[in-house]
């Protein structure tokens, strides 16, 4: 068998290496024989924006956000490649189900694509958020203090630092600060919002490849 053969050798070569090897040593090389066999782990970025909505900034508000709560929760593997990237930004498109939103009464997990453009200048860190579900679409814009992202997040999706951190909304459509705006029935409004962005990265399973023997 081809792993039998190949635990018998390495055994052998740790003798003939260090004379008067112990037990120790063949425990070691069956740590590592397991270990060989086990996929590579992968981790799961999760970010979640948590606070309320408001002032209304422009538009009708007709869903009657303006003073309620809001939450948006991501979820992504951080090996997830980018669809894009120039210099200082990037956009990842993710799949159906990986955001979730609650706006007031408002609730619904994404059924389609959604993009995540994450940008790093000199004066913020932006995470713009596009999303559709439910026959309403939904752009977050979050800005983050500089340099919360390194450029590690050009090549694939990685933590922010700090986490917690303060989220100051925007003051008007166009300006600085965080805001969200949402269009409903043809109808768009942009709202501010305020709250505290958090975000953390797990280690999936690691599962185990399949037996050489078989």
């Amino acid at each position: 068998m081809l792993s039998r053969f190949v635990h018998t050798s390495a055994l052998m070569l740790a003798t003939l290496l260090v004379p008067g090897s112990t037990m120790i040593w063949a425990q070691s090389m069956d740590v590592a024989s397991i270990s060989s066999q086990v996929a590579p782990t992968t981790h799961t970025l999760t970010i979640t924006l948590k606070g309320k909505l408001g002032p209304v900034l422009s538009g009708s508000d007709p869903l009657g956000l303006n003073g309620q709560s809001g939450k948006i929760t991501l979820m992504a593997s951080e090996s997830l490649p980018p669809t894009k990237h120039t210099a200082n930004s990037v956009t990842y498109t993710l799949p159906a189900g990986a955001i979730t939103v609650t706006a007031g009464t408002q609730h619904f997990t994404t059924t389609s694509p959604s993009t995540m453009i994450i940008k790093l200048t000199s004066t913020a860190d932006t995470l713009t958020l596009n999303v559709a579900a439910s026959g309403l679409t939904d752009t977050s814009t979050t800005f983050l203090k500089t340099g919360s992202c390194s450029n590690t997040v050009l090549k694939h999706l990685t933590v922010f630092k700090p986490s917690p951190q303060k989220l100051t909304a925007a003051k008007t459509a166009g300006g600085r600060g965080c805001k969200v705006k949402y269009t409903f029935l043809g109808s768009s409004t942009v709202l501010g919002f305020h709250g505290t962005g958090t975000n953390s990265a797990t280690a999936d399973p690691a599962l185990p490849e399949d037996d050489l023997d078989q």
